[in-house]
């Protein structure tokens, strides 16, 4: 029995680091987890494309909207690839 640390896909209280301490990979919250790590990399997809379309006339309050919203995807991005990072270590 292995106890691995996963951080989740969210912040706690006061934007704190939240994980997950568990053997068994495939219950509730860890496919909560997948799920909604799923979700947060198909809407920083969308947004993506969506800026691409903006950008070239585009008042600054969109953008200051837009830029607010790309740096929440990243974000995003960047916990689930330090997430899974330390899944894929853990494995070795």
């Amino acid at each position: 029995m292995t106890n691995d640390l996963r951080l989740l896909p969210w912040a706690g209280g006061e934007g704190k680091r939240c994980y997950l301490i568990t053997d068994d990979h495939g219950g509730p919250v860890s496919r909560l987890a997948d799920v909604t790590e799923s979700i947060q990399l198909d809407m920083g997809n969308e947004l993506l494309a969506h800026s691409h379309n903006m950008l070239p006339d585009t008042p600054p309050g969109e953008l200051r909207f837009l830029a607010e919203r790309l740096t929440e995807a990243l974000t995003d991005a960047l916990r689930i690839a330090e997430s899974r990072g330390m899944r894929l270590k853990s494995l070795n």
